[in-house]
């Protein structure tokens, strides 16, 4: 009997040890941010792109209260008030969503749409500013001007934010062609779009999409990685998006399981982020 309960106590030692030793573990992974990529196994990639900015503050605001991190990517746009988007007016906003840990990249400073290829060996392209002293004319870029273009932006986001911008872009649109893109990529830009589901539709027309029909349509047709977009503003909408939208969207998406990540955490842009030394 005296070796039976000798073998028990030894048993429950043990048993108390492995224990401590996993609570260990954890506090330990815990306070590191080990296995942090495996917290949540359905990531979504909210990013937004410059516009008005009327409703940057309440975007800022519900960010930081729902405590998401997200990729703007930014142009010198026509604003409601301030002298654009990535005008002086607006540096304290970028700074202060740079302390809070979001990441930036460009849109191309003017907004710039590229409309066509042009033949020849070397690349040309039709571009149109749609911001801008040039807004609305069409012009012929070479290579170097769009690269240009395309570091400018992230150039004066580096100044608002003291921050390096993740070396991404997204054309104006969407509108690219594998020659511009890779013109892009080989000035040090990978061009990111979004995915299917998502396109939130915050720039199509409220009397036809209302928001009520776009937020139940996110909610539903989300899927782990999707990249989504959003704008700080469009000026054709009557009924703005975000302030009825963005906040539910985020808790139901939360509600589902879903988490919130960066960019630069994207398994499609993770090593180029990593390759140029971000």
């Amino acid at each position: 009997m005296a070796s039976g309960r000798w073998i028990m106590r030894r048993v429950n030692s043990l048993s108390a040890l492995r224990r401590l030793a996993i609570i260990l573990i954890a506090i330990y992974a815990y306070s590191t941010g080990a296995g942090a990529t495996n917290a949540c196994e359905k990531p979504v990639y909210l990013t937004f792109d410059t516009g008005h900015m009327d409703v940057a503050p309440l975007v800022a605001e519900v960010l930081q209260r729902q405590n998401v991190k997200v990729t703007f990517f930014a142009a010198n746009e026509r604003t409601k008030v301030g002298d654009g988007s990535l005008g002086n007016h607006w540096a304290p906003w970028w700074k202060a969503r740079a302390a809070e840990g979001h990441e930036f990249a460009s849109h191309t400073y003017d907004h710039v749409y590229w409309r066509g290829d042009l033949p020849g060996v070397e690349p040309r392209f039709r571009m149109q500013p749609s911001a801008g002293a040039f807004e609305g004319r069409e012009f012929t870029w070479d290579a170097k001007k769009y690269c240009e273009q395309i570091a400018y932006a992230n150039e004066r986001l580096q100044d608002f934010t003291g921050k390096k911008p993740l070396p991404l872009f997204r054309a104006p649109g969407g509108k690219t062609s594998p020659r511009l893109l890779a013109v892009a990529k080989a000035c040090g830009f990978e061009h990111v779009g979004w995915s299917a589901a998502g396109f939130l539709g915050d720039e199509l027309p409220s009397q036809k999409f209302s928001n009520e029909a776009l937020l139940k349509k996110a909610l539903r047709d989300i899927r782990p990685g999707d990249i989504l977009l959003a704008h700080l503003g469009i000026w054709s909408r009557k009924d703005p998006w975000a302030p009825a939208v963005l906040e539910p969207l985020i808790m139901g998406l939360k509600d589902k399981g879903f988490c919130f990540a960066t960019l630069r955490d994207h398994p499609a842009y993770r090593a180029w982020v990593a390759a140029a030394g971000q």
